[in-house]
């Protein structure tokens, strides 16, 4: 692997699309080339060395190298490198990580079926939510209820239960049978004088004023993020998920907790449902389970629908090639036994949460930031042309991507989305990482400033 940089970046222009990539400005600029990865950081072949603050994909919670579940893929490449869970067939790794994933579960869930990202998972979430339904007689519940903002996948049928216009735009058309309703976020849609908790509140009834407007047995679940990851960090005030169970309970529909960036501790929480207090029916997890280090995702599935399809003699017609690997699941037992062992959720709760939060916080007063907010190791900085009004740039993103820029050369990943800026470091930071992003985030904060000064409200 001594190709030139140079042409590590020709070669991936001819021959590799991007996912969520504008092509054309790609080519002229050229990808950066990505080489090892150690701990927090990244390097890339030019050398430099950058602290990634958005764990790869929201996806490395125990940082990069290490050799443990290296180890784990080849023993059990070398015993059994793949074989099918269909055909009445199992294999002990896959065994052994749905009996774990059911201990640290909320107790009411005690099964899980297994893809390879979350898109495929909350795939089998449409699926599996209609076809529940189907089964108790009322196969009327067909639609589900998600949010504007939204991002559960880039499949057509995850990425229609998504609320993402520019997502929504390449399905031609969106599926049917979804529902969107508006995002709990108060810097997008609070009122000036509405509380957070009464935002909170009037934000969950819209789920309901949804579900009477479709009517209540037409309604088959609500889908949400916790937090609403791709969509900017959007943390939801305390009085939200309370109602929304409330909401759910009342008119009998189900419950999906889309977990694909909150599960595996990145709230201090096995999964962010138990950090809320709510009881889904269903809940999708991917990237950390394995901290990315192969592909893996799964659904899991409460007593109440497995019983229901226990009670029926009939086939569900629906699976992967990949539903269970041996090697990803080897590799995820060997992930969550680190975090057990490294007591990574406690360190999230008691030090690397509140850490974060004062870093950001610090932030709050740049003329350039009109909010920011974080909850356990995600966080997000609100770029705005007027802090007063909240007022946003004219071009969305296109001061994000500015900022974002001057991130990367200056070392630190953080992620625009639009003019949010987010991020989501591995959960084993440690002050030396903290003080770092922080001399960062100061320096690209002051150059976006310095190239928009001449859009900014006095």
């Amino acid at each position: 692997m001594n190709t030139p940089n140079a042409e590590w970046r020709d070669l991936d222009a001819l021959h590799h699309l991007h996912p969520f990539t504008n092509h054309a400005s790609l080519r002229a600029a050229g990808a950066r080339v990505i080489v090892k990865a150690d701990g927090p950081y990244i390097y890339d072949s030019e050398g430099h060395r950058i602290l990634d603050g958005m764990a790869g994909l929201w996806t490395t919670n125990v940082g990069y190298g290490r050799r443990e579940l290296a180890d784990a893929a080849r023993d059990q490449i070398l015993e059994l490198p793949f074989y099918n869970t269909f055909f009445k067939t199992t294999h002990p790794p896959v065994v052994a990580l749905s009996q774990k994933l059911a201990e640290i579960a909320p107790p009411h869930i005690n099964q899980v079926f297994y893809g390879s990202s979350g898109s495929e998972s909350n795939d089998t979430a449409i699926r599996l939510i209609r076809h529940y339904w189907a089964l108790k007689g009322e196969p009327s519940r067909r639609v589900i209820i998600s949010r504007k903002n939204a991002y559960h996948g880039s499949t057509i049928a995850a990425g229609s239960m998504g609320g993402m216009g520019h997502v929504h735009q390449h399905s031609y058309p969106v599926y049917e049978g979804f529902r969107h309703v508006m995002d709990p976020c108060w810097f997008d849609e609070g009122n000036d004088g509405e509380s957070l908790d009464e935002f909170g509140i009037r934000a969950a009834r819209a789920i309901e004023d949804e579900i009477l407007a479709v009517g209540p047995e037409n309604v088959a679940a609500f889908a949400g993020e916790l937090v609403q990851g791709a969509g900017g960090v959007k943390i939801a005030p305390n009085t939200y998920w309370p109602e929304v169970q409330r909401i759910v309970d009342k008119y009998g529909i189900l419950l999906l907790a889309d977990e694909v960036i909150t599960g595996f501790g990145r709230l201090g929480t096995w999964f962010a449902s138990d950090h809320y207090g709510i009881k889904p029916n269903l809940i999708t997890f991917a990237k950390a389970v394995t901290s990315g280090y192969l592909p893996l995702s799964g659904l899991l599935i409460d007593d109440r629908i497995v019983e229901a399809l226990l009670a029926h003699d009939d086939d569900f017609n629906h699976g992967y090639t990949f539903s269970g690997h041996p090697v990803a699941c080897a590799v995820a037992l060997k992930n969550l036994e680190i975090m057990e062992r490294e007591r990574l959720l406690p360190r999230v709760t008691d030090y690397a949460a509140p850490a974060l939060a004062r870093m950001l916080g610090k932030f709050k007063d740049h003329p350039l930031v009109g909010e920011v907010r974080s909850v356990g190791m995600m966080g997000a900085m609100e770029l705005v042309a007027d802090k007063k009004t909240r007022r946003r740039f004219e071009n969305p993103g296109r001061v994000g991507l500015i900022c974002r820029d001057h991130f990367f050369r200056e070392g630190f990943i953080m992620r625009a989305v639009f003019d949010t800026m987010v991020c989501a470091p591995p959960l084993i930071w440690a002050d030396s990482e903290f003080e770092e992003a922080e001399r960062v985030i100061g320096k690209a904060l002051d150059l976006t400033l310095a190239d928009v000064a001449g859009e900014i409200a006095a």
